[in-house]
């Protein structure tokens, strides 16, 4: 499992460093460092978003570092024991596609993906058995994002996905485009 996560980050910071080689400056505002609260970093997560294309819209990826800190319980008969509180490090990838219009900064994204916690947890509290430290994620969100670059901003919906179950969530980010 850490050798696909591996794998899946060097493919897309390389796809993205690639991208980039020749087209700083030509086509700004296709590249995004943003913070975000919620979301597929779970808690709250620094990232990485670029086009696979020179333009700001279309094809693109993500990916982030950040972290999780929540409530774990053990459990034994439907009896909750051995209450404890964890911090854990995620790792969330997205391919997503933009759509909007060239000439206007308004634009959607619908996106997918995964993330890669650090230590097996248990986001939605059912019972122990149900730990994981992969889970699906989805991205519904309104982005405002400058034509030319500069102070950008996200909002929408990021379902996450987990041993059969979509627990709703939201997410906010800002960041700089550049």
């Amino acid at each position: 499992m850490k050798k696909i996560c591996l794998a899946a980050f060097a493919l897309v910071l390389s796809s993205a460093l690639f991208a980039q080689k020749n087209t700083v400056g030509k086509y700004p505002g296709r590249t995004q460092f943003y913070a975000e609260v919620g979301g597929p970093g779970i808690l709250f997560s620094a990232n990485l978003d670029t086009r696979f294309a020179p333009t700001s819209l279309g094809w693109g990826g993500r990916i982030g570092l950040g972290f999780y800190t929540g409530e774990q319980y053990n459990y034994n008969n439907g009896m909750y024991y051995n209450y404890y509180s964890q911090s854990v490090v995620t790792i969330p990838v997205q391919v997503n596609y933009i759509f909007g219009k060239l000439d206007s900064p308004h634009t959607f994204e619908v996106g997918g993906g995964f993330t890669y916690a650090g230590k097996k947890i248990d986001i939605m509290n059912y019972n122990d058995s149900s730990r994981s430290n992969l889970f699906g994620t989805a991205s519904f969100m309104y982005r405002r994002q400058p034509m030319k670059g500069g102070f950008t901003w996200r909002i929408g919906f990021t379902p996450i996905i987990a041993n059969g179950y979509i627990m709703p969530s939201g997410a906010a980010g800002v960041g700089y485009s550049f």
